[in-house]
């Protein structure tokens, strides 16, 4: 080490030139080059003073740079312009600005000799302007011969944290449009005259449908991203049923059709009514659009061990080409754009219901649905 130089978080020393540039030839050569030349993420290899010896393809082409020669001995923060790079003689991480950075953190902790990932913004200064990335960072340690190094990785989130956030800006201001629209048309119900009453029920009733389908890919979303909570309640397996059913009788997916419930079979779960009742809903909803006119939906629980399942049965047959394929994302047999119903039935159970679900299939029997659910869900993940 050289120059010793004051620090307010992370420290500031950095190698001697010539030991730097004999570190950073350990890696022109080496076949983990080759490994990380072929990634699509960013990444460099730092020494133990967080500098830079190894930096990969995709990172110099970002920097429509040749080779690394030019950025050798840099810090990440000064290789990205971070404005708290420059805030102290000692560069990047010894501004007490740098505490709470996520690249830092990891880097750190990887010099310590543990994996660490974290979120890391970075504010850059472009002459007047600002620029600012929201950046996931992976730090692993890497032992050459008796020396430590840290190989950091960078994926820009950026557009992924800027879509979260328009999306949840865009799911309040439409529900809250929806609902007023839904709560109006509750309102005038015993207002308007004997004429109108049917077209206020209908305006009642789409609004109202409208809500749910809004509700229901807000929830989609939010369990792809890992961003669901999951409120346990006790709840009664026959009134969601009633409730599920009651939603979809007058629904136009159901005209002229029937939607019926097996021998009622009460018990008590413990589970997120919420998320069950999309779960269900969903069922009910595909096995509708599977079921022609005249046809009959039956809706049933029954209790094996300590859990519940639910089925829902239709007269139809799933044909043997899409079988294999009926929980996958985007996949669906109704044209292009659909293809969620039956993911989301998947997701939700298996990864928030901590249930499974699945389906048998045949020319004789129909198709049934059945979704197998712990009797207790908090139990079931203490579990």
């Amino acid at each position: 080490m050289i120059e010793i130089v004051p620090t307010k978080h992370a420290p500031a020393e950095r190698v001697a030139p010539e030991s730097l540039l004999r570190q950073a030839a350990l890696f022109r050569e080496n076949p983990l080059v080759t490994l990380m030349d072929s990634v699509t993420d960013l990444v460099m290899i730092l020494n133990d003073a967080r500098q830079l010896v190894y930096a990969n393809r995709n990172l110099l082409s970002l920097l429509e740079m040749q080779d690394a020669r030019e950025i050798v001995g840099m810090r990440p923060g000064e290789l990205f312009s971070c404005e708290n790079a420059c805030l102290e003689p000692g560069g990047c991480g010894t501004a007490s600005q740098c505490r709470n950075c996520g690249a830092v953190k990891v880097i750190m902790c990887a010099l310590d000799d543990e994996r660490a990932v974290d979120e890391c913004r970075i504010t850059q200064r472009r002459g007047d302007a600002i620029l600012a990335y929201d950046l996931k960072v992976v730090g692993s340690p890497v032992m050459i011969g008796d020396e430590r190094y840290v190989t950091f990785a960078i994926t820009d989130v950026s557009h992924e944290k800027r879509r979260r956030a328009l999306e949840r800006i865009f799911f309040h201001d439409i529900l809250n449009t929806a609902g007023g629209l839904r709560n109006l048309a509750r309102m005038v119900l015993d207002e308007v005259p004997v004429t109108l009453k049917d077209e206020t029920l209908l305006l009642h009733k789409f609004s109202s449908e409208l809500v749910e389908e809004i509700l229901a890919q807000r929830v989609l979303l939010a369990a792809e991203s890992d961003e669901l909570s999951v409120e346990v309640q006790k709840v009664s397996c026959n009134d969601l049923l009633c409730t599920v059913r009651d939603l979809y009788a007058s629904h136009e997916v159901a005209e002229g059709k029937r939607l019926v419930l097996n021998d009622p079979f009460d018990v008590t779960l413990s589970t997120d009514p919420t998320l069950l009742k999309r779960v269900l809903a969903n069922l009910v909803k595909n096995a509708l659009e599977a079921t022609p006119r005249g046809g009959t939906i039956c809706l049933g629980c029954t209790v094996q061990d300590d859990h519940v399942v639910f089925s829902v049965h239709n007269p139809g047959v799933i044909a043997e080409g899409v079988r294999q394929s009926i929980f996958q994302r985007s996949f669906s047999t109704k044209g292009a754009g659909r293809g969620l119903g039956t993911y989301s039935i998947r997701l939700l159970t298996t990864n928030y219901l901590k249930g499974q679900a699945s389906f048998t299939t045949d020319e004789q029997d129909g198709t049934c649905f059945r979704v197998r659910l712990p009797l207790n869900i908090s139990q079931q993940a203490a579990a």
